[in-house]
């Protein structure tokens, strides 16, 4: 009888992972606690909110709560707490390489402003991978909700500060606000600075998405990008280009994307050449985190382990990690598949 290989147990990068989104419930409860901020019921009831973002209300709703929960990090010591413990989750997952999304601007009002906010987040990054041993860096996302010369602000700052861990530039919130190409020049500046432009699209609309982060800003990956399934040739161009898909099965079922885990198109995706990076997306509002992802892979798409072991590489030849690193997590997973 074949044995089976814990998929926690399984090297792999996490590409897809929003800052507050990361934290722990229990860890929001005591913040909020701490500050007195009142919670909704859907972030203390212990279970994932109801959440529908295929229509502007849902997309609204889904906002404000990430906003409040945003709201109850407030100090350094919060910023430092909550790295931390993404790290450890990320490691109990067999992550070995995490990339965290953030966008300083949303921290900057209570850290003291633009540049402080982000040295506080560096920092924590750093520490956070010095003392668990994960490997960790940045990536700055501009919110796509406002002026494309704020993007670019955020860009040139992303470039000054990329010897202190930050490794690409995105582009986050409702993409149906919002021309890819209004930002442009944002990721040029990005891309001149040698950061790897990763803008979201292909999520809450079609293929025309993820055509404008290719034509216009690019990118050499794509946050989400799962509806290109519905587009063969597009899927084809992803292919030849080798341009990564952030997936992140559970947010799209629980944003309303899909109704149900199999109707998430991984096969589709795989069997295409695309390659792909599962990532648990928010963590805190969708209620799973890196590992429960490949599980959706294997008992919702019947992937095996060595096809599970192929999701995993792929996650690690999409990341900004050093030669060396990769290296170590490819001879990891080849490892895991032969035990």
């Amino acid at each position: 009888m074949e044995r089976v290989r814990h998929l926690s147990e399984l090297p792999k990068a996490h590409l897809h992972l929003h800052f507050t989104g990361s934290m722990r419930p229990a860890t929001l409860l005591e913040l909020a606690d701490k500050y007195g901020v009142h919670l909704p019921e859907a972030l203390t009831s212990g279970t994932p909110p109801k959440l529908r973002a295929t229509d502007e209300r849902g997309w609204f709703r889904f906002q404000r709560l990430y906003d409040i929960a945003r709201s109850c990090l407030r100090a350094p010591e919060d910023i430092q707490r909550l790295v931390r413990e993404a790290a450890e989750e990320d490691i109990k997952d067999g992550s070995g390489w995490l990339e965290i999304q953030v966008d300083p601007t949303s921290y900057a009002p209570r850290l003291g402003g633009l540049i402080p906010a982000l040295e506080v987040i560096l920092d924590a990054v750093e520490t956070a991978s010095r003392e668990t041993g994960l490997g960790m860096r940045v990536l700055i996302a501009a919110n796509r909700m406002k002026h494309p010369l704020d993007a670019r602000t955020l860009a040139r700052l992303a470039v000054r500060y990329a010897d202190r861990g930050i490794v690409g530039f995105g582009l986050s919130n409702d993409e149906r606000r919002g021309m890819a190409r209004d930002f442009d020049r944002a990721f040029a500046i990005a891309r001149e600075g040698g950061l790897l432009a990763a803008p979201h699209g292909g999520e809450l609309t079609g293929p025309a998405s993820v055509r404008d982060c290719l034509d216009d800003l690019h990118a050499r990956r794509i946050g989400h990008g799962v509806r290109a399934a519905e587009d063969p040739r597009l899927l084809q161009r992803l292919a030849e280009r080798g341009v990564t898909c952030e997936v992140c099965p559970a947010s799209n079922v629980a944003l309303g994307v899909y109704e149900k885990p199999e109707d998430v198109p991984l096969r589709t995706l795989y069997e295409a050449g695309v390659p792909m990076a599962l990532g648990a997306d928010d963590p805190l509002l969708f209620g799973s985190r890196l590992a429960a992802q490949y599980e959706i892979a294997r008992h919702h798409h019947g992937f095996d382990d060595a096809e599970l072991a192929e999701l995993a590489r792929q996650s690690v030849r999409g990341s900004a990690a050093p030669v060396g690193v990769q290296d170590k997590l490819l001879a990891g997973i080849d490892q895991w598949l032969s035990g």
